[in-house]
């Protein structure tokens, strides 16, 4: 889910009950998590900023290797030499329910009608020198932006879902898109919802676009790193919208 406090609707400071899942901000006295720890004695948090956990209403940091998994699970990272490997093994993973996933070949949840980017994000998920370059986060982190500029929470969010559709650990065999949708609605300035159907072509025309953009492309831009992935030496992004045409 978008992580947001489930009562103030804030985005600062926001904690994950372990116990029912939900959002609450604060951990002080008083605080929305403090509160709910109290009220129903869920004591187990999680910072999903700072990805550490804590007890309340005692208020310490819980240090216990044995939750990693759960903060691999909200912030998958690969390594060069996994990535390179990706597409040479076809090694199935267990999800908790017991149930078997490929990574990479997972469901995307439909919140509302967003069947029709889903259908383009799965796409784009599984074209590897886009996948390979969005699963290492270090390629992209420090792009420098105009201040102001809410483009780039595309590529932040859209490398989020990536590394969560391939992450070999995941809990279920499928992940939410919720925080990459709402990006998607907010950067295209609602042109594209989650409440209504769009056209599949046109918003992976718009989508690839605004990640080229983003990164710093513009069709006069010389041969880069990203301009190659994204539609060969020229930079454009119309090469790979047509590989991605039926």
């Amino acid at each position: 889910f978008e992580k947001l406090c489930s009562i103030s609707l804030s985005h600062i400071n926001v904690y994950a009950c372990l116990v029912c899942g939900k959002y609450f901000q604060g951990r002080g006295l008083k605080s929305h998590a403090y509160i709910h720890s109290v009220q129903l004695s869920h004591h187990v948090f999680l910072n999903l900023h700072t990805l550490k956990f804590y007890c309340l209403p005692d208020n310490y940091e819980i240090i216990d290797s044995s939750l990693e998994d759960i903060t691999y699970v909200l912030k998958p990272t690969f390594t060069a030499q996994h990535i390179a490997h990706l597409d040479k093994q076809a090694k199935l993973s267990r999800a908790y329910d017991g149930t078997t996933y490929l990574p990479g070949i997972v469901g995307l949840n439909n919140i509302k009608a967003n069947d029709y980017a889903n259908a383009v994000l799965q796409a784009l998920s599984n074209v590897p020198p886009l996948r390979n370059y969005f699963l290492e986060e270090e390629n992209y982190r420090r792009i420098q932006r105009p201040p102001g500029d809410i483009m780039f929470l595309l590529v932040q969010r859209f490398g989020e879902l990536m590394r969560k559709l391939w992450n070999p650990r995941n809990f279920k065999a499928h992940v939410s898109p919720h925080e990459m949708l709402q990006a998607v609605v907010l950067c295209s300035k609602k042109n594209f919802q989650i409440t209504k159907q769009g056209d599949g072509v046109e918003f992976l025309s718009w989508f690839l676009n605004a990640l080229h953009a983003a990164l710093g492309g513009t069709k006069r831009k010389k041969k880069s790193e990203w301009g190659e992935v994204l539609g060969g030496p020229s930079g454009a992004a119309v090469p790979l919208l047509n590989s991605c045409s039926p």
